[in-house]
């Protein structure tokens, strides 16, 4: 069968048909659904019943696995997935649902807020690909912003004032806006501060988008406050309703999508209740400023 794309939204996101991520991609196959990537930012695939080794497999067709190291408090000892998978589920080791007030569940409220998976690496993800396994039956839908269409709608004193910025991303920073702020010293040295440009320009079709998240705390050459209010304003104007896209999950949706290009997150849902849902995440090539990172 012929890949098929359907887009959902006037901006971006396309719904495609016609492949059985069960299988092995053909090389024209992994190179279409690349070249969709570039076009939509976000893909959705209905109906895969995938492993978490064909889910791993698929994703590799696009580059190397992120190393999921330093991106969140829990201990390799408690992890529930051995697969390469980032569990972003709201369970644990044993299956059932995290307590509410559990630090580990606590810090991963923090996907509830916009951003961009791993900006706060030196060297952010390409590509993240999530598979919905079981679904929540109450809330827990997850909202795409089109990055290149909020910047397009920039006016131009804006675009000049900002095409140069760098900030400063960490997940402290995200998560302290919640005031979850207690860290070990571990922790305070895995999370220090990068750097990341506020405006990207995509390798393929080099059209411009703002590179925002809530990791994002602070404007290199302004004052914090000032800094903050900047990353707010363009905050609130990039998810608009205009530039948004909602997904309501449905059991065995696979969505993928371009953290270059979008920013995303998960709408509050019944904690009480499982969500498994597991993603692959696609390594960056290159950061985005050449320092590694803040001082």
């Amino acid at each position: 069968m012929t890949i098929a794309i359907r887009q959902l939204h006037k901006h971006f996101v396309g719904e495609v048909s016609g492949l059985d991520l069960r299988k092995p991609l053909t090389e024209v196959e992994a190179r279409e659904v690349e070249a969709a990537m570039d076009k939509y930012a976000v893909l959705v695939f209905h109906g895969q019943d995938i492993t978490d080794e064909q889910q791993m497999a698929f994703a590799l067709n696009f580059g190397q696995r992120e190393d999921a190291r330093g991106g969140n408090i829990t201990k390799a000892s408690e992890y529930r997935l051995n697969s390469g998978l980032n569990d972003v589920s709201n369970l644990g080791k044993d299956g059932k649902p995290l307590p509410k007030d559990s630090r580990a569940n606590l810090f991963n409220l923090g996907n509830c807020l916009w951003h961009s998976d791993s900006s706060f690496r030196p060297i952010p993800a390409k590509f993240s690909l999530l598979s919905a396994r079981v679904v929540n039956p109450k809330g827990g839908n997850t909202e795409f912003a089109d990055m290149r269409a909020a910047y397009d709608a920039l006016d131009g004193d804006t675009k000049a004032e900002i095409d140069d910025l760098v900030c400063e991303h960490s997940l402290m920073y995200s998560r302290g806006s919640l005031g979850f702020t207690e860290y070990t010293d571990d922790e305070k040295e895995m999370f220090k501060p990068v750097l990341q440009r506020l405006v990207r320009t995509h390798p393929v079709h080099r059209r411009k988008s703002l590179y925002l998240s809530s990791h994002a705390g602070k404007v290199v050459g302004m004052s914090v406050p000032e800094g903050r209010l900047l990353l707010r304003d363009l905050n609130e104007h990039a998810t608009q309703a205009e530039f948004v896209y909602v997904h309501k999950w449905t059991l065995h949706d696979l969505v993928m999508w371009d953290n270059r290009q979008t920013m995303h997150r998960v709408r509050r849902y019944d904690q009480s209740q499982p969500r498994d849902m597991r993603r692959a995440t696609v390594a960056g090539t290159e950061p985005t400023v050449q320092q590694q990172a803040a001082e």
